[in-house]
């Protein structure tokens, strides 16, 4: 008998991640879950002088201020109509070394999306009217495609700052 005792490993095995499904000018977009800080109701937006066309202002968020990003102004989508099921996606990203709260403008918030790796398809050179570089990639959930879209990417300070025209790492 050997003492040498065995234990097996069972393979990694990617878990699905989870993503916020959200619409937007008649498109279906997602958002990584961990990502997400909470979604609120649309409330009045203070708008503040120079800043980049795509920020509307800032919401007051139980005393915090909130800069608001109109997602689809920045996506090149056109402005959108504010409905009863227009929210804000309050999300967390990291502006010069700082994390920082920002307000995405969304149409509606619909599900939460379980998307595997095999779910995942690199995006498209061509075909979305989302710029592609702002894409993670394509959710496959059963006959539809979720836009995925890159937070670091789509919202970091030189893109932010870039909409003004007087730096130059813009959209």
């Amino acid at each position: 008998m050997s003492t040498h005792t065995q234990t097996s490993v069972a393979p990694e095995v990617a878990r699905p991640a989870q993503y916020l499904g959200f619409s937007l000018a008649g498109e279906m977009y997602a958002i990584e879950l961990l990502r997400i800080r909470e979604i609120i109701e649309h409330v009045p937006i203070t708008r503040v002088p120079a800043m980049p066309s795509a920020v509307l202002g800032v919401i007051n968020l139980r005393g915090r201020v909130v800069p608001v990003v109109d997602l689809a102004a920045k996506l090149g989508l056109g402005p959108r109509p504010i409905t009863r099921w227009t929210c804000f996606v309050i999300v967390e990203v990291m502006l010069d070394g700082e994390r920082t709260a920002l307000g995405l403008l969304a149409d509606s918030v619909s599900e939460v999306l379980d998307l595997g790796p095999d779910d995942i398809e690199p995006p498209p050179a061509f075909g979305t009217r989302a710029p592609v570089h702002y894409l993670r990639g394509l959710g496959r959930q059963e006959q539809r495609f979720i836009l995925l879209l890159d937070l670091d990417r789509l919202l970091s300070a030189d893109e932010l700052l870039g909409l003004v025209g007087s730096t130059g790492g813009g959209a």
